[in-house]
């Protein structure tokens, strides 16, 4: 095998690897908004703040 061909194979392997990892990290990103965004959801309380308790 010639060092060129190895060299462009090598090129190859290293995008379709950052290609694969890029995909990933994305997926994860989305599922973490997603779980984030169902949390705020849940964590809103009507009410909360609308009185303020002061003692002097």
């Amino acid at each position: 095998m010639e060092l060129s061909s190895l060299s462009a194979s090598m090129s190859r392997l290293s995008t379709d690897l950052n290609f694969t990892l890029m995909s990933k990290v994305l997926d994860t990103t989305e599922s973490t908004a997603e779980a984030m965004v169902e949390m705020l959801a849940v964590a809103q309380t009507p009410g909360l703040g609308d009185h303020i308790d002061v003692r002097v």
